[in-house]
């Protein structure tokens, strides 16, 4: 515990957010009543408000806390805003200002939850991936990006893959210091690094790159590059074989989702976006706003409940109360609690009242 109070901002944001959220403040105030909890608008909601989806006092807030914990943005009410106004672009924003450049999306598999997934139960018990993203450059951020009218009257859509040395280093070296401590026995036992360096020159810059950062200052532990497309088929056929896997923005993206799949539910699982200390970190479900249940009472927090777990580990110093919600969730599952996505009937205040009942 801490002398010093700490903060945390609550972005609810749209859809489901407010519900999967407000579940996991209530964990919060049960596990660290100490915690100065602060709520702000976010998303659609916030270019409700506003006209932005992020204020700049919202950017402040976030800036001066401990940690942010967000709920999910986005939904067909504000397809029809611009861009650059709707509330993907709050997400963005947020991301590059704080420069969260490492996204850490664990994959682990429940004991209880090996028999949900879509893949044999023998491929997935005892999964646990640590996929770490470059989440602030790459073809989200890289300019040139537009639309634009060519000559012969065809439109042509623009975006720009760019990677500079620093912005792969840093990343990469993030996902090197996780694989220390992940000491496993499995074909890609530390990091696998994944692009498509046989056609794309950042790429190959990045395979360069994380060679020689690993030849620098970590041989000790292991690495093995995969093109990116292979990595995707590797994940359905022998997901255990991989430890820390490290990839672009772009390929990151892709193949975190992929690897949520394998748990049972993209409603399980959290995510951790990190930049240099002193920096708070911006933890969020991988889920979406799942606008057609939003407002049912039906979502499942507990991607929100374990992000609050990777706030208390990652950002508030707080292993131990970390660890007991993780037991918490696992024990709560052990004892058939489920949600819809699950096969069960609970609704998301009763799956976060049986994660309670463990702390």
């Amino acid at each position: 515990m801490t002398s010093k109070t700490q903060t945390l901002l609550l972005l609810p944001g749209d859809g489901i957010g407010p519900e999967v959220t407000e579940e996991a403040c209530r964990v919060a105030n049960h596990v660290a009543p100490d915690l100065q909890i602060e709520t702000a608008f976010f998303g659609g909601v916030s270019y409700d408000h506003f006209g932005t989806p992020l204020t700049d006092e919202v950017m402040s807030r976030a800036k001066q806390a401990d940690a942010i914990l967000m709920g999910a943005v986005g939904g067909p009410k504000w397809d029809g805003v611009p861009r650059d106004k709707r509330p993907e672009a709050a997400l963005l924003r947020i991301r590059k200002e704080l420069d969260v450049y490492a996204n850490l999306r664990p994959a682990f598999c429940f004991p209880a939850l090996a028999g949900a997934s879509a893949l044999k139960t023998e491929l997935v018990e005892g999964l646990d991936i640590m996929i770490v993203r470059e989440l602030t450059s790459g073809v989200y951020f890289g300019q040139p990006k537009h639309i634009e009218t060519l000559p012969n009257g065809e439109r042509r859509g623009v975006d720009t893959q760019s990677y500079t040395t620093g912005e792969i280093r840093r990343v990469a070296a993030r996902a090197f210091e996780l694989a220390r401590g992940r000491k496993r026995d499995s074909k890609f036992a530390g990091v696998l690094s994944c692009e498509k360096s046989n056609v794309m020159d950042s790429g190959l810059l990045w395979r360069e790159e994380v060679t020689k950062l690993h030849a620098e200052q970590y041989s000790d532990v292991k690495l093995d590059h995969m093109l990116a497309d292979a990595a995707a088929m590797h994940l359905v056929k022998a997901p255990k074989d991989i430890n820390v896997l490290l990839a672009d923005n772009l390929f990151g993206d892709i193949l975190s989702d992929e690897a949520s799949m394998l748990t049972g539910s993209i409603g399980m699982l959290p995510s951790a976006s990190l930049g240099e200390p002193g920096v708070p970190g911006l933890y969020e479900p991988v889920h979406g706003s799942a606008p057609d249940i939003a407002g049912k009472g039906i979502a499942n927090p507990i991607a929100a409940i374990l992000s609050l777990e990777m706030v208390m580990r990652w950002s508030l110093g707080r292993p131990d109360i970390a660890d007991s919600i993780f037991a918490a969730v696992g024990k709560a599952l052990e004892d058939g609690a489920r949600t819809a996505d699950l096969g069960g009937s609970m609704s998301t205040r009763q799956m976060a009242d049986a994660i309670l009942k463990h702390l």
